[in-house]
C-alpha cells in the first residue's frame, strides 16, 4: 500500500482528482488503473477524471496526463483544463496568469481572470468528418439512431469528438435514455461525447451531456464549445452564447461562420478547489 496526496477540484460540478507527478509515481500503478481506483465514488476519492501534472511537456510551459473515470484517455476536457490551470498557478508551478498547456488536443492557452473564472482558448473546431472522426459525408445534419428513434445530429471535434443533437425533448431525460447508444454508434469509430440541446434564444441554450468514458456528468466544457459551434453553423445561434448545464453556466464565444470557420473558440467559467487529502492505494 502507498499513501499519495491529492487535490479534488470541480468546474460546474464536473469533478477531478489532481496529482503532482511525484505523487503519481508513489502509487506504483499505471495511470489508467490509478484513474479507475481514485475516481471510484464508493472505494476511492470519487471523480469524473484524473489529471496528473506532466513535468516534461513538449513545446508548452506545462502539461497534463488526463484520464476518464473508466481509465480511458481523453484528448481534452474543457472543465478540466480550467481546474488544471488554477491548480498549477496556485501551487506555484506556473508564475503567470496566462500560459500554455500541452494536451493531446494540442497546445491550449488558459487565462486566469481577476473574478476567479478562467478563460481558455480552446483552439479551432475540427469540422472535417474524417478528422473528428465520424463516418459521415458531412458533419452537419446527418441521421443517428438510438433506442429505435432517429435524430438529426451534428459532429464537431474540440480535440475530442462530439455528437450534437438539438431537440425539443427534455434534455436530461434524452441524455439518460439515448446517450450510451449514440456514444457507441458505428458512426463514431473512437466513440463520442453526446450533447442534447434545447435552444432558449439566439444567445442562450440548455445542455445535458453523456460523456464518453464517464456517462452523465454535470458539465462538459468541450461539449459546450462544440454545441455552440454547431448552433452557429446551422444558423441557430449568435457568436456569444450562455450555455446552461446542470452544474452551472459557461460563456462560449466563437466568431466563426459556415463560410469562415477558421477561428478559435473561447470558453469562460469557474474552477474551484474542493478539498485536499491523502489516500492509500
Amino acid at each position: 500500500m502507498a499513501k499519495i496526496k491529492f487535490t479534488k477540484m470541480q468546474g460546474l460540478g464536473n469533478d477531478f482528482v489532481v496529482l503532482d507527478y511525484e505523487e503519481y509515481k508513489k502509487s506504483n500503478m499505471n495511470k489508467a488503473e490509478l484513474a479507475k481506483c481514485l475516481c471510484d465514488r464508493h472505494f476511492g476519492v470519487g471523480a469524473d477524471g484524473l489529471m496528473i501534472v506532466n513535468p516534461n511537456p513538449e513545446n508548452a510551459e506545462t502539461g497534463w496526463f488526463f484520464y476518464n473515470s473508466d481509465g480511458s484517455i481523453a484528448q481534452m476536457c474543457g472543465n478540466g483544463i480550467r481546474c488544471f490551470a488554477r491548480y498549477v498557478y496556485e501551487k506555484g508551478l506556473i508564475d503567470k496568469t496566462e500560459f500554455s498547456v500541452d494536451t493531446l488536443a494540442g497546445k491550449i492557452i488558459p487565462k486566469l481572470n481577476n473574478d476567479g473564472t478562467v478563460t481558455v482558448d480552446m483552439n479551432k473546431p475540427v469540422l472535417e468528418p474524417e478528422k473528428i472522426p465520424a463516418n459521415v459525408s458531412s458533419n452537419l445534419n446527418f441521421e443517428v439512431v438510438s433506442c429505435g428513434e432517429k435524430f438529426v445530429a451534428n459532429a464537431v471535434s474540440m480535440g475530442n469528438p462530439h455528437c450534437i443533437i438539438f431537440t425539443d425533448k427534455d434534455t436530461k431525460s434524452a441524455a439518460l435514455k439515448y446517450g450510451s447508444e449514440v456514444e457507441n454508434s458505428p458512426i463514431f469509430p473512437e466513440k463520442t461525447n453526446v450533447e442534447f440541446i434545447k435552444i432558449l434564444s439566439r444567445s442562450e441554450i440548455n445542455l445535458d451531456v453523456w460523456e464518453r468514458g464517464c456517462g452523465i456528468t454535470l458539465a462538459c466544457g468541450t461539449g459546450a464549445c462544440a454545441s455552440v459551434v454547431a448552433g452557429i453553423l446551422n444558423g441557430y445561434l449568435d457568436n456569444k452564447v450562455k450555455v446552461n448545464l446542470p452544474g452551472g453556466a459557461l460563456i462560449i464565444e466563437w466568431n466563426g461562420s459556415k463560410n469562415d470557420a477558421d477561428h478559435s473558440v473561447f470558453m469562460t467559467g469557474p474552477a474551484t478547489f474542493a478539498f485536499v487529502g491523502e489516500i492509500e492505494v
